[in-house]
């Protein structure tokens, strides 16, 4: 199984980036094998627009299965994550991704629906 975790820097310590579209980093584990991938996200923030639905595409070709952030996606990015259906995990946006998982984990976070 693969989650993403939207953060601002590239480590299990590193703060939670509450954004989606626009998040510095995206952590990216691999339960299966324990293996971490940072993808940098951090081009976003130059776009004007559109910045969600790319980061939705990122996630899709990591084959993400779950998205663990702190206050979702919009609308067009919602609908290219729900296609690839991947489930997002909300409410992590004041933890570091070492809390953010461990409280995903033990299910202290929101489904986003």
């Amino acid at each position: 199984m693969n989650i993403a975790l939207t953060a601002k820097g590239k480590t299990w310590d590193s703060a939670m980036d509450p954004r989606f579209g626009r998040t510095e980093y995206f952590f990216i584990l691999n339960e299966d094998n324990n293996e971490v991938k940072i993808i940098d996200n951090s081009e976003a923030n130059q776009e004007a627009h559109g910045a969600g639905p790319k980061a939705a595409q990122k996630l899709y070709e990591e084959k993400i299965n779950i998205l663990i952030t702190g206050n979702g996606p919009g609308g067009n990015a919602l609908s290219v994550l729900e296609k690839a259906e991947t489930k997002i995990y909300v409410g992590a946006g004041n933890m570091t991704v070492r809390e953010a998982y461990e409280a995903y984990k033990s299910n202290q976070l929101n489904n986003f629906e």
